[in-house]
């Protein structure tokens, strides 16, 4: 009987188009997990990731589960895989779980953060994570702006072209947004799910704000417009990352 297996990952998303398996590219953190699991089972694995990432967008907490052939003690797939992984990829914990556990259809949460740089100018360590804007950017308008997008709405207008979502309904549990360290301002969003380049439009949005292009009242008006051409530029997928995925 195969052994349903539950993992956490982090990875550097700058090399990749995303999460998801393509046509057109090998260059997947899910295709590689699957050459690297397939490789220990010894036959076919596929994987189910928690969400997917997009081309660029970073995680230190996706979570996602497999089936294996052989048993396996749940302590050494970290060490197993990420012998077979490349360096920007890493398994950092496994376990053992009920063969009816989904990754993506049982997780109940996600928590992302985006991070910019708010400096004259970059970091060479940590260029590739944080969008690096050079003007002052005002934290308390952007930490007010913050907290009309808390509770359940509509995200039409944070949604960009080309998504699937048969509802732009979501519920966003908490947006905090706060100075982190050596000039880093951390936005921290935690809901239910997120529509594609949903969080990266908010951060654009909040941008704008606090670079006083976009008053406060504004941004009532541009929820309940479900208008995308009325939101904010999508900011870098490089200061996105995915921090957590929540279960019961």
């Amino acid at each position: 009987m195969k052994q349903n297996y539950k993992i956490i990952v982090e990875y550097d998303g700058n090399n990749y188009s995303g999460w998801q398996i393509q046509k057109n590219t090998s260059q997947t953190i899910q295709q590689k997990l699957e050459n690297a699991l397939t490789r220990i089972n010894k036959k076919r694995v596929r994987i189910t990731g928690a969400g997917r990432t997009d081309a660029g967008v970073h995680a230190a907490g996706q979570t996602a589960n497999f089936f294996l052939d052989v048993d396996i003690p749940a302590h050494k797939i970290p060490i197993a895989l990420n012998s077979e992984l490349p360096a920007d990829i890493i398994c950092k914990k496994a376990e053992k779980v009920d063969e009816d556990f989904h990754s993506r259809f049982d997780a109940r949460g996600k928590k992302y953060r985006y991070r910019i740089l708010n400096s004259n100018f970059n970091s060479v360590f940590v260029r590739n994570f944080v969008y690096n804007v050079y003007k002052k950017l005002d934290i308390e308008i952007m930490q007010r702006a913050a907290k009309v997008f808390e509770g359940s709405h509509d995200f039409a207008a944070f949604c960009a072209a080309g998504s699937s979502a048969e509802s732009t309904v979501r519920e966003i549990y908490s947006l905090d947004l706060y100075a982190a360290d050596n000039g880093e301002i951390w936005i921290d969003v935690i809901g239910n799910g997120f529509l594609y380049n949903m969080i990266r439009i908010l951060a654009g949005t909040l941008i704008e704000t606090g670079l006083g292009k976009r008053t406060l009242s504004e941004m009532e008006y541009i929820l309940q417009s479900c208008d995308r051409n009325n939101a904010g530029f999508t900011a870098p997928a490089q200061g996105l990352t995915l921090i957590e995925v929540f279960y019961d």
